[in-house]
């Protein structure tokens, strides 16, 4: 399974964190990060595959990759309160996951409910993606 994980400035740490929490559950799952996100989750020790920043086209190119079938679910954690001149590629990679029904998910809630789905559905308990 492969995860883009992307967070803006306000919720990098919060995201890192998430991660941390869950590292031994994303020990088999490929990370796919935006560069300063990558970094940071390098930083704290997990591995993870990077693009580039999302202002310079890193949105882009995860939504290309869901696209083209390549990422099965995205974490993005937003900041709903800030500013971003990226805007247009942030709505761009959230259509894209729409048309393509790839799972978004964009605040801790959503994901806790997310990764919780699929280990309930790898222990036979929930069809919830089927």
């Amino acid at each position: 399974m492969k995860i883009a994980v992307i967070a803006h400035d306000g919720k990098k740490k919060e995201l890192v964190e998430f991660l941390m929490e869950n590292k031994d559950y994303l020990k088999n799952i490929d990370l796919i990060a935006t560069k300063v996100t990558g970094d940071q989750i390098e930083n704290a020790g997990l591995k993870v595959t990077k693009v580039l920043s999302g202002p310079y086209g890193g949105d882009a190119q995860i939504a290309s990759m869901v696209a083209e079938k390549k990422i099965d679910i995205v974490i993005f954690f937003r900041d709903p309160m800030g500013k971003h001149v990226h805007e247009p590629d942030i709505q761009m990679l959230m259509r894209v996951c729409d048309v393509h029904e790839v799972p978004l998910a964009t605040n801790l809630a959503t994901v806790r409910l997310l990764l919780k789905g699929i280990a309930e559905k790898n222990r036979g308990i929930s069809n919830l993606f089927r």
